[in-house]
């Protein structure tokens, strides 16, 4: 799981602009396929993953609610108990409650760190597949550019990265280098802030 999340957070840690500079220098659209071929990979790895985790905490979650409930009801059948003076049978229901209530405790503290693992999973499933979607439609435009230049006859090896753009002194290439440059600082600027959103999200929905 651990290994799982290292390589997602790589991908997703993954510097756009800098994807789409190493594309324009080789002028082709390769090392974003790639990084399309690796996310995809493992965002099926991290669903397939969240599915297995979640069917977890649901089974340890029923296991706590049923282990706790028993144990509530040896606690109300010890107070009735002794209130009848039977102190013998009383003894031998709080040797079952300990037991139930040990039992209830272990799986809620199990519960409890499946239900972790899930959220990490998840926030992770989300930024992926933003991040993938991302990389996807630029992949698309980076195409349209890579043509545009060519039917222009601007010769490839002057594009270097989207800084070049700006003096090749072509106005639509300009003006397509802009655009491709915005996308992507927004798509940035939204990577940053959807964690604090989920965070806070989370928060209300325990409150």
């Amino acid at each position: 799981m651990a290994s799982l999340l290292s390589k997602v957070q790589t991908l997703i840690s993954a510097n756009l602009h800098a994807l789409v500079d190493n594309a324009l220098k080789a002028n082709s659209v390769a090392v974003l396929d790639e990084y399309i071929r690796q996310a995809e990979d493992n965002l099926d790895d991290l669903r397939d993953a969240l599915v297995t985790v979640r069917g977890q905490v649901k089974t340890l979650k029923r296991k706590y609610e049923l282990f706790q409930a028993e144990a509530d009801q040896l606690d109300a059948d010890i107070d009735r108990l002794l209130k009848l003076g039977k102190e013998d049978l009383a003894i031998a229901a709080q040797s079952q409650y300990n037991s139930k209530a040990e039992l209830a405790q272990e799986y809620k503290e199990q519960w409890e760190r499946q239900q972790v693992e899930a959220d990490k999973l998840n926030e992770a499933r989300l930024k992926l597949e933003a991040k993938l979607t991302t990389i996807k439609q630029e992949r698309e435009h980076l195409l349209a550019l890579l043509e545009l230049a060519k039917s222009k006859e601007i010769a490839a090896r002057t594009i270097r990265s989207l800084d070049d753009l700006e003096g090749v002194g072509d106005a639509d290439i300009a003006r397509a280098g802009e655009q491709i440059r915005a996308r992507l600082d927004r798509a940035d600027a939204k990577s940053r802030w959807r964690r604090p959103v989920l965070k806070l999200r989370w928060t209300m929905c325990l409150a």
